[in-house]
């Protein structure tokens, strides 16, 4: 490890680290690098517990001891505050940055091998959602989460944050379009119950009282909900029943309250 100073928001060494509020670059550039980032101690410290590798820290000069021995090899760049703020585009105050060497994502069949209950994301393009998702599947046992092409970079650093390191706790990768996802889950055995809105939809708790051993639970995006295609890979349309005129929770409620009901 070597700590180093930098006072230079231009020097090259804190290219991990420009832009981060640029959320269309940094959910291309990221994954294309390599590498994600990982914000506060607590993160980091969780992210290095799963086997996670830091590339580089970037501190600030108070939370440098904090760091320090989160930092293993890599160097750690130490900055004043005005530099962290022109180098990432915010006032940094949750202490140290980390990049870390993003890991090679696992084989979907082999994720779904053995699997109990899952969680499947479409689409879902809020980063927050996606991380609070994280968090209930981690709360509420979920064996896995299997995310779509298009849905966001679980380790995109909001949704890292929001699920309080959980997205290194529950194994997790992305899977291909329905036409070649949907007989992934057929080989491995495992009910497919897509949580929307339907007149043929099952309500959750007579769902829950005769669950399928192996099940995955599909949920979709915030604003059309799950596509044609992964209704029509479902075995179960399942529904939340509503009160008081509401129609729908946000994903992240419906995933804890799915899970918690069929635990």
């Amino acid at each position: 490890m070597t700590t180093t100073r930098i006072d230079d928001p231009a020097d090259p060494r804190l290219s991990d680290y420009r832009d981060l509020t640029d959320t269309a670059l940094r959910r291309v550039a990221e994954p294309a690098g390599g590498l994600y980032i990982a914000e506060s101690a607590k993160v980091i410290s969780r992210a290095v517990a799963a086997g996670h590798r830091p590339r580089s820290l970037l501190v600030q000069e108070k939370w440098l001891d904090d760091a320090l021995p989160l930092a293993g090899d890599a160097p750690v760049y130490v900055v004043p505050d005005s530099v962290a703020e022109q180098v990432t585009g915010f006032a940094v105050h949750r202490g140290a940055l980390a990049a870390m060497h993003r890991p090679a994502l696992p084989d979907p069949a082999a994720l779904l091998e053995g699997a109990r209950t899952v969680v499947v994301l479409e689409d879902i393009v809020d980063h927050t959602n996606v991380g609070a998702a994280f968090r209930a599947a981690a709360a509420l046992g979920a064996d896995a989460v299997l995310v779509s092409p298009r849905c966001g970079d679980p380790l995109y650093r909001r949704s890292v944050r929001v699920s309080m390191g959980t997205v290194f706790q529950v194994p997790w990768t992305r899977l291909p379009e329905w036409d070649a996802a949907s007989p992934l889950f057929a080989a491995a055995g495992i009910h497919l119950a897509a949580l929307a809105l339907a007149e043929d939809a099952v309500l959750l708790d007579a769902f829950a009282a005769a669950r399928p051993e192996r099940l995955a639970v599909l949920m979709g995006s915030e604003g059309e909900g799950l596509s044609a295609a992964a209704l029509a890979a479902a075995d179960t349309i399942v529904t939340i029943p509503m009160a008081g005129g509401v129609d729908s929770l946000n994903v992240a409620s419906a995933a804890a309250v799915a899970l918690w009901a069929l635990r």
